[in-house]
Protein backbone atom coordinates (compact mmCIF):
# COMPACT_ATOMS: atom_id res chain seq x y z
CA UNK A 1 0.00 0.00 0.00
CA UNK A 2 1.33 3.54 -1.19
CA UNK A 3 2.78 5.67 1.94
CA UNK A 4 0.32 8.64 2.22
CA UNK A 5 2.94 11.40 3.34
CA UNK A 6 5.56 11.85 0.57
CA UNK A 7 9.17 13.92 1.78
CA UNK A 8 11.06 15.79 -0.56
CA UNK A 9 14.96 16.46 1.15
CA UNK A 10 16.92 19.43 0.28
CA UNK A 11 20.58 19.15 0.98
CA UNK A 12 21.10 15.40 0.32
CA UNK A 13 25.15 15.34 1.33
CA UNK A 14 25.50 15.05 4.88
CA UNK A 15 22.81 14.37 7.68
CA UNK A 16 20.45 13.66 5.44
CA UNK A 17 21.87 9.72 5.16
CA UNK A 18 20.91 9.76 9.28
CA UNK A 19 17.11 10.98 8.55
CA UNK A 20 16.48 8.50 5.60
CA UNK A 21 16.16 5.38 8.19
CA UNK A 22 13.48 7.39 10.10
CA UNK A 23 11.34 8.40 6.40
CA UNK A 24 11.45 4.16 5.61
CA UNK A 25 10.52 2.76 9.15
CA UNK A 26 7.86 5.39 9.52
CA UNK A 27 4.27 3.72 8.14
CA UNK A 28 3.34 6.77 6.42
CA UNK A 29 5.85 8.43 4.82
CA UNK A 30 7.85 7.73 1.58
CA UNK A 31 10.91 9.87 0.12
CA UNK A 32 9.90 11.04 -3.25
CA UNK A 33 12.26 13.82 -4.55
CA UNK A 34 15.57 15.15 -3.18
CA UNK A 35 17.88 18.08 -3.79
CA UNK A 36 21.76 19.75 -3.76
CA UNK A 37 23.49 22.00 -5.23
CA UNK A 38 26.00 19.47 -6.12
CA UNK A 39 24.89 17.59 -8.93
CA UNK A 40 27.03 14.26 -8.17
CA UNK A 41 25.99 14.15 -4.62
CA UNK A 42 23.05 14.70 -5.45
CA UNK A 43 23.20 11.79 -8.59
CA UNK A 44 25.20 9.28 -5.85
CA UNK A 45 22.17 10.17 -2.87
CA UNK A 46 19.09 9.17 -5.86
CA UNK A 47 21.05 6.17 -6.75
CA UNK A 48 21.82 4.79 -3.25
CA UNK A 49 18.24 5.44 -1.96
CA UNK A 50 16.40 4.93 -5.24
CA UNK A 51 14.87 8.04 -5.50
CA UNK A 52 14.27 9.47 -9.30
CA UNK A 53 13.02 12.86 -8.64
CA UNK A 54 16.01 14.68 -8.24
CA UNK A 55 16.04 18.75 -8.35
CA UNK A 56 19.22 21.18 -8.80
CA UNK A 57 17.37 23.69 -7.32
CA UNK A 58 15.33 24.07 -4.55
CA UNK A 59 12.24 25.58 -5.27
CA UNK A 60 11.38 23.52 -7.81
CA UNK A 61 11.24 20.39 -5.40
CA UNK A 62 9.46 22.70 -2.65
CA UNK A 63 7.56 23.38 -5.30
CA UNK A 64 6.34 20.10 -6.03
CA UNK A 65 2.41 19.59 -5.67
CA UNK A 66 2.57 15.64 -4.76
CA UNK A 67 5.20 16.88 -1.94
CA UNK A 68 3.86 16.54 1.45
CA UNK A 69 7.11 17.16 3.94
CA UNK A 70 9.90 18.84 3.20
CA UNK A 71 13.45 17.84 5.43
CA UNK A 72 15.71 20.80 5.07
CA UNK A 73 19.27 19.44 5.89
CA UNK A 74 21.62 22.03 4.44
CA UNK A 75 24.34 24.50 6.54
CA UNK A 76 22.25 27.01 9.08
CA UNK A 77 22.35 29.64 7.31
CA UNK A 78 19.86 28.46 4.76
CA UNK A 79 16.92 26.97 6.67
CA UNK A 80 15.35 30.06 7.50
CA UNK A 81 14.19 31.19 3.36
CA UNK A 82 13.68 27.62 2.85
CA UNK A 83 11.69 26.50 5.40
CA UNK A 84 9.59 29.80 5.33
CA UNK A 85 9.19 29.07 1.54
CA UNK A 86 8.14 25.48 2.13
CA UNK A 87 5.46 26.71 4.59
CA UNK A 88 4.02 28.99 1.90
CA UNK A 89 3.96 26.34 -0.66
CA UNK A 90 1.95 24.20 2.20
CA UNK A 91 4.32 21.94 3.48
CA UNK A 92 5.26 20.46 6.68
CA UNK A 93 8.91 21.10 7.73
CA UNK A 94 11.33 19.37 9.16
CA UNK A 95 14.70 21.53 9.65
CA UNK A 96 18.06 20.37 11.06
CA UNK A 97 19.19 22.27 14.02
CA UNK A 98 19.63 24.82 14.75
CA UNK A 99 15.87 25.92 13.37
CA UNK A 100 17.77 29.07 12.53
CA UNK A 101 21.24 30.93 13.17
CA UNK A 102 19.43 33.91 14.79
CA UNK A 103 16.26 34.55 17.08
CA UNK A 104 14.57 37.24 14.36
CA UNK A 105 15.32 34.15 11.71
CA UNK A 106 13.46 31.95 14.33
CA UNK A 107 10.47 33.94 14.55
CA UNK A 108 10.17 34.74 11.30
CA UNK A 109 9.51 31.02 10.89
CA UNK A 110 7.22 30.56 13.42
CA UNK A 111 5.14 33.49 11.52
CA UNK A 112 5.07 31.69 8.56
CA UNK A 113 4.23 28.11 10.52
CA UNK A 114 1.09 30.01 11.78
CA UNK A 115 0.42 31.58 8.74
CA UNK A 116 0.43 27.85 6.99
CA UNK A 117 -1.32 25.84 9.35
CA UNK A 118 1.22 23.24 8.76
CA UNK A 119 3.99 21.56 11.30
CA UNK A 120 7.35 22.95 11.56
CA UNK A 121 10.05 21.21 13.96
CA UNK A 122 13.50 21.01 14.60
CA UNK A 123 15.75 17.89 14.20
CA UNK A 124 16.72 17.70 18.07
CA UNK A 125 17.84 14.42 17.56
CA UNK A 126 19.37 13.70 21.28
CA UNK A 127 15.87 14.60 22.52
CA UNK A 128 14.55 11.01 20.96
CA UNK A 129 17.52 8.93 22.68
CA UNK A 130 16.40 6.17 24.85
CA UNK A 131 18.30 7.68 28.12
CA UNK A 132 16.67 11.14 27.49
CA UNK A 133 13.25 9.80 26.68
CA UNK A 134 13.43 7.82 30.10
CA UNK A 135 15.10 10.51 32.37
CA UNK A 136 12.40 12.90 30.88
CA UNK A 137 9.68 10.71 31.76
CA UNK A 138 11.21 10.20 35.28
CA UNK A 139 11.27 13.97 35.61
CA UNK A 140 7.73 14.04 34.98
CA UNK A 141 6.38 12.07 37.82
CA UNK A 142 8.19 14.95 40.12
CA UNK A 143 11.76 12.66 40.95
CA UNK A 144 13.74 16.11 41.31
CA UNK A 145 10.98 18.08 42.37
CA UNK A 146 11.45 21.59 41.63
CA UNK A 147 14.87 21.92 39.48
CA UNK A 148 16.45 24.87 39.84
CA UNK A 149 20.36 24.30 38.79
CA UNK A 150 21.95 22.94 35.70
CA UNK A 151 24.61 22.19 34.23
CA UNK A 152 25.43 21.19 30.83
CA UNK A 153 28.38 21.16 28.62
CA UNK A 154 29.61 19.70 25.03
CA UNK A 155 32.71 19.45 24.93
CA UNK A 156 35.49 17.85 22.01
CA UNK A 157 39.21 17.33 22.05
CA UNK A 158 40.64 18.18 18.85
CA UNK A 159 37.57 17.45 16.78
CA UNK A 160 35.95 20.65 14.85
CA UNK A 161 34.03 19.83 11.63
CA UNK A 162 37.07 20.34 9.03
CA UNK A 163 34.33 21.90 6.19
CA UNK A 164 33.42 25.73 5.44
CA UNK A 165 30.01 24.91 5.95
CA UNK A 166 30.91 24.68 9.96
CA UNK A 167 33.59 27.29 10.30
CA UNK A 168 32.35 30.27 7.95
CA UNK A 169 30.01 32.32 9.67
CA UNK A 170 27.97 33.63 6.23
CA UNK A 171 27.53 29.48 6.20
CA UNK A 172 26.80 28.34 9.61
CA UNK A 173 25.66 31.61 11.62
CA UNK A 174 28.26 30.75 14.02
CA UNK A 175 30.56 27.82 15.29
CA UNK A 176 30.73 25.56 18.39
CA UNK A 177 27.53 27.25 20.13
CA UNK A 178 25.65 26.91 16.65
CA UNK A 179 26.68 23.42 15.97
CA UNK A 180 26.97 21.73 19.13
CA UNK A 181 25.81 24.08 22.04
CA UNK A 182 22.35 23.95 20.42
CA UNK A 183 22.14 19.93 21.67
CA UNK A 184 23.17 20.22 24.53
CA UNK A 185 21.54 23.50 25.18
CA UNK A 186 18.07 22.37 23.73
CA UNK A 187 18.34 19.20 26.29
CA UNK A 188 19.21 20.49 29.06
CA UNK A 189 16.53 23.49 28.86
CA UNK A 190 13.93 20.55 27.70
CA UNK A 191 14.70 18.23 30.70
CA UNK A 192 14.05 21.59 32.91
CA UNK A 193 10.89 21.63 31.61
CA UNK A 194 11.71 24.88 29.20
CA UNK A 195 11.68 27.91 32.00
CA UNK A 196 11.91 31.31 29.84
CA UNK A 197 15.15 32.71 29.95
CA UNK A 198 15.86 36.40 31.04
CA UNK A 199 19.51 36.94 31.24
CA UNK A 200 22.88 35.70 30.09
CA UNK A 201 26.37 36.14 30.69
CA UNK A 202 28.79 34.23 28.44
CA UNK A 203 31.88 34.37 26.45
CA UNK A 204 32.54 32.86 23.12
CA UNK A 205 35.97 32.49 22.03
CA UNK A 206 38.86 31.18 19.73
CA UNK A 207 41.45 30.41 21.61
CA UNK A 208 43.53 27.40 19.68
CA UNK A 209 42.27 27.19 16.02
CA UNK A 210 44.70 29.14 14.29
CA UNK A 211 47.34 27.35 15.85
CA UNK A 212 49.52 25.59 13.87
CA UNK A 213 50.22 23.15 16.14
CA UNK A 214 46.33 22.06 16.44
CA UNK A 215 44.87 19.42 14.14
CA UNK A 216 41.19 17.55 14.11
CA UNK A 217 41.02 13.78 14.67
CA UNK A 218 38.41 14.38 11.77
CA UNK A 219 40.72 14.52 8.92
CA UNK A 220 42.95 17.68 8.24
CA UNK A 221 46.27 19.20 9.75
CA UNK A 222 45.16 22.51 9.91
CA UNK A 223 41.63 24.86 10.22
CA UNK A 224 39.59 25.12 6.82
CA UNK A 225 40.47 28.74 5.40
CA UNK A 226 38.20 31.46 6.03
CA UNK A 227 37.48 30.33 9.56
CA UNK A 228 35.50 33.53 11.41
CA UNK A 229 33.63 31.46 13.93
CA UNK A 230 34.29 30.72 17.64
CA UNK A 231 35.55 27.58 18.91
CA UNK A 232 34.67 27.70 22.79
CA UNK A 233 32.17 29.45 24.80
CA UNK A 234 30.54 29.22 28.04
CA UNK A 235 28.14 31.35 29.96
CA UNK A 236 25.50 31.58 32.99
CA UNK A 237 22.17 31.91 32.56
CA UNK A 238 19.23 32.95 34.51
CA UNK A 239 15.42 32.69 34.31
CA UNK A 240 12.23 34.17 35.12
CA UNK A 241 11.46 31.01 37.80
CA UNK A 242 14.35 31.98 39.48
CA UNK A 243 16.26 28.64 38.12
CA UNK A 244 19.85 28.74 36.77
CA UNK A 245 22.14 27.33 34.34
CA UNK A 246 26.08 26.86 33.75
CA UNK A 247 26.65 25.98 30.02
CA UNK A 248 30.34 25.09 28.08
CA UNK A 249 30.89 23.98 24.58
CA UNK A 250 33.47 23.46 22.51
CA UNK A 251 35.46 21.73 19.35
CA UNK A 252 39.13 22.15 20.39
CA UNK A 253 39.68 22.09 24.39
CA UNK A 254 42.68 20.18 26.29
CA UNK A 255 40.20 18.24 28.04
CA UNK A 256 40.71 14.50 29.06
CA UNK A 257 38.26 13.01 27.22
CA UNK A 258 39.27 12.29 23.60
CA UNK A 259 36.51 12.22 20.94
CA UNK A 260 33.55 13.80 23.31
CA UNK A 261 32.43 14.60 26.61
CA UNK A 262 28.85 15.32 26.62
CA UNK A 263 27.12 15.46 30.32
CA UNK A 264 23.92 16.88 31.75
CA UNK A 265 23.87 17.72 35.50
CA UNK A 266 20.22 18.54 37.30
CA UNK A 267 19.57 19.58 40.64
CA UNK A 268 16.24 19.73 42.44
CA UNK A 269 14.41 20.38 45.48
CA UNK A 270 14.02 16.44 45.93
CA UNK A 271 16.51 15.12 43.81
CA UNK A 272 19.81 15.07 41.12
CA UNK A 273 19.97 13.44 37.99
CA UNK A 274 22.93 12.86 35.30
CA UNK A 275 22.97 11.72 31.57
CA UNK A 276 24.19 9.94 29.91
CA UNK A 277 24.65 7.69 32.90
CA UNK A 278 20.77 7.70 33.53
CA UNK A 279 21.44 7.98 37.08
CA UNK A 280 19.06 9.81 39.56
CA UNK A 281 20.60 10.61 43.28
CA UNK A 282 18.17 10.93 46.32
CA UNK A 283 18.11 11.10 49.93
CA UNK A 284 16.02 9.20 52.62
CA UNK A 285 15.95 11.48 55.70
CA UNK A 286 14.56 8.81 58.09
CA UNK A 287 17.03 6.44 57.90
CA UNK A 288 19.69 9.32 56.80
CA UNK A 289 20.74 7.65 53.76
CA UNK A 290 22.28 9.09 50.54
CA UNK A 291 21.29 6.65 46.94
CA UNK A 292 21.81 6.55 44.06
CA UNK A 293 19.01 4.46 41.18
CA UNK A 294 19.84 4.18 37.22
CA UNK A 295 17.28 3.81 35.21
CA UNK A 296 17.34 0.87 33.09
CA UNK A 297 16.66 0.64 29.61
CA UNK A 298 15.29 -2.61 28.61
CA UNK A 299 12.96 -1.47 25.09
CA UNK A 300 14.21 -1.35 21.99
CA UNK A 301 14.06 2.20 20.29
CA UNK A 302 15.53 3.59 16.74
CA UNK A 303 18.29 5.40 16.26
CA UNK A 304 17.40 8.73 17.73
CA UNK A 305 18.10 10.74 13.58
CA UNK A 306 15.53 7.95 12.78
CA UNK A 307 13.08 8.67 15.54
CA UNK A 308 12.56 11.95 14.89
CA UNK A 309 11.27 11.37 11.73
CA UNK A 310 9.05 8.79 12.85
CA UNK A 311 7.25 10.99 15.81
CA UNK A 312 7.01 13.81 13.02
CA UNK A 313 4.91 11.99 10.85
CA UNK A 314 3.32 10.59 13.22
CA UNK A 315 2.02 13.52 14.71
CA UNK A 316 0.92 14.91 11.25
CA UNK A 317 -1.08 11.65 10.82
CA UNK A 318 -2.89 12.17 14.27
CA UNK A 319 -3.17 16.07 14.16
CA UNK A 320 -1.13 16.62 17.54
CA UNK A 321 1.64 19.30 18.00
CA UNK A 322 4.90 19.31 16.64
CA UNK A 323 7.51 16.73 19.04
CA UNK A 324 9.95 19.33 19.04
CA UNK A 325 7.48 23.22 18.97
CA UNK A 326 9.51 25.78 16.93
CA UNK A 327 9.28 27.81 20.47
CA UNK A 328 11.19 26.20 22.29
CA UNK A 329 13.52 26.13 19.55
CA UNK A 330 13.05 30.24 19.88
CA UNK A 331 14.34 30.01 23.86
CA UNK A 332 17.35 27.69 22.82
CA UNK A 333 18.93 30.39 19.54
CA UNK A 334 17.86 33.69 22.14
CA UNK A 335 19.88 32.22 25.30
CA UNK A 336 23.03 31.55 22.06
CA UNK A 337 22.32 34.65 20.73
CA UNK A 338 22.75 36.33 24.09
CA UNK A 339 25.97 34.43 24.23
CA UNK A 340 27.35 36.14 21.49
CA UNK A 341 26.09 39.65 22.48
CA UNK A 342 27.32 39.33 26.11
CA UNK A 343 31.14 38.67 24.58
CA UNK A 344 30.47 41.68 22.50
CA UNK A 345 29.33 43.71 25.19
CA UNK A 346 31.72 42.35 27.99
CA UNK A 347 28.47 42.32 30.53
CA UNK A 348 25.30 40.30 31.18
CA UNK A 349 22.30 40.66 28.38
CA UNK A 350 18.82 40.64 29.17
CA UNK A 351 16.87 38.83 26.84
CA UNK A 352 13.46 39.75 25.22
Amino acid sequence: MAKQLKVGVIGVGGIANTHMPGWATSEYTEVVAGSDVDPKILSDWGKKYEVKRLYDKSEELINDPSIDIIDVCTPSSYHEALSIAALKAGKHVLCEKPLAPTPEAVRHMIAARDASGKLLMTAQHMRFQGESKAMKAEILTGALGNIYHARGWMLRRAAFPGRTSFVQKRHSGGGACIDIGVHVLDLTLWLMGNPKPIAVSGVSRTELAKNPKVFTVWGGANPPEGWDVEEFASAFVRFENGATLILEVSWLLHHDTPGEDRQIWLYGTDGGAHLPKCEIFQTNVETKQLYNRTLQLTKDINPPHAQECIEFAQAIVEGKPSPVPPEESLQVMSILDGVYRSQEAGREIRLD
